[in-house]
């Protein structure tokens, strides 16, 4: 990985005039020099700036949304309309220019922005993250760990609150999830539920077909849900980043008859809703004991499963609210 360094020199001019046998003090400059940054990102590359970023582009919307919550309003965003769809609990306070999709985004639109920070997802293809490295520091951060998600999502704030200069705003968001991950537990446990089992799931029409992925204890929203108390049900096994499963509605079955189902959807994404749509009149689905006692919850939208603080703190106040109704 190639080392980026951006450093820059500043100097203190100092005059002396002499007059009459006597010498002013030296006269200094009333710009301060910036102090500059040097961190390591995810991969173990050394990134160099010369201050705390603010011109700054994100690849992923954990990222924007990181930028926001540490009061950084991000230049350049990857599927601004898409952002706006599944993460309004954390808004954009701007109008970000779109820089193109999350998988593959513009550089020419990105290098037009010129800015002092892109902020790039490790699930970026390398060549994409080669090119961006030509534009400006890249600051790559790991998307996601099955093994410790909730600490992954807090590396990540820091990480970037780092290159930023807004680590005072990330212990502020570390400090408020915290304080909703206990507030959450005790008003659950406060109703009897603590160690009861929670099954959260989405789901995806396609081709007339229904694909539904459940959220495995490695998962964020596996993850959080055991910090409240809960048991998850799932006992399929999750990818090693994201902790995402596969099944389909049989696979339903083998869910415990009290189990509390969850999902979020999003109505202005065709297809992402099949709980309610494809699956309302299926035989399997409303057969099961979970879907006939009416412990099939739906969240609001608009809450990222995959995001960062803010949007798990959003997450938990739906849960408890939806679970002791």
């Amino acid at each position: 990985m190639r080392r980026i360094l951006l450093t820059a020199a500043t100097t203190t001019a100092a005059l002396t005039l002499a007059a009459c046998g006597t010498s002013e003090p030296a006269a200094e400059s009333s710009e301060k020099p910036s102090e500059a940054i040097s961190l390591t990102d995810s991969t173990g590359a050394k990134v160099e700036l010369d201050g705390p970023a603010t011109k700054v582009i994100a690849t992923e919307w954990n990222e924007v949304e990181s930028l926001i919550t540490l009061g950084v309003d991000p230049v350049g965003v990857a599927d601004v309309k898409g952002y706006k769809t599944w993460d309004s609990a954390v808004p954009l306070k701007n109008e970000p220019k779109d820089i193109g999709t999350r998988g593959e985004p513009s550089m020419d639109t990105i290098a037009a922005l010129a800015p002092d920070l892109i902020v790039a997802s490790s699930d970026l293809p390398d060549a994409a993250v080669k090119q961006l490295r030509k534009v400006a520091p890249v600051l790559e951060v790991q998307s996601a760990d099955a093994t410790d998600q909730v600490g992954q999502m807090l590396e990540n704030l820091d990480l970037i609150a780092k290159a930023t200069g807004t680590t005072e705003q990330a212990r502020a968001a570390r400090d408020a999830f915290e304080a909703k991950v206990a507030e959450g537990k005790k008003a659950l446990a406060d109703a009897g539920l603590a160690g009861k089992g929670i099954a959260f799931a989405d789901g995806y029409v396609t081709s007339n077909q229904v694909s539904l992925r459940p959220y495995t204890s490695g998962s964020l929203i596996g993850n959080v849900n055991e910090q409240l108390g809960l048991k998850n049900a799932w006992t399929v096994k999750g990818d090693a980043a994201y902790g995402l499963g596969t099944t389909d509605v049989e696979g339903l079955t083998d869910l415990p008859k009290d189990v509390r189902f969850a999902y979020i959807g999003n109505d202005e994404d065709e297809g992402s809703t099949p709980f309610t749509g494809a699956l309302a009149k299926n035989a399997v689905w409303t057969s099961l004991p979970f879907v006939k006692a009416g412990d099939v919850h739906r969240l609001p939208d608009g809450i990222w499963m995959f995001g960062g603080p803010r949007s798990m703190e959003a997450y938990i106040d739906a849960l408890v609210d939806a679970l002791t109704k």
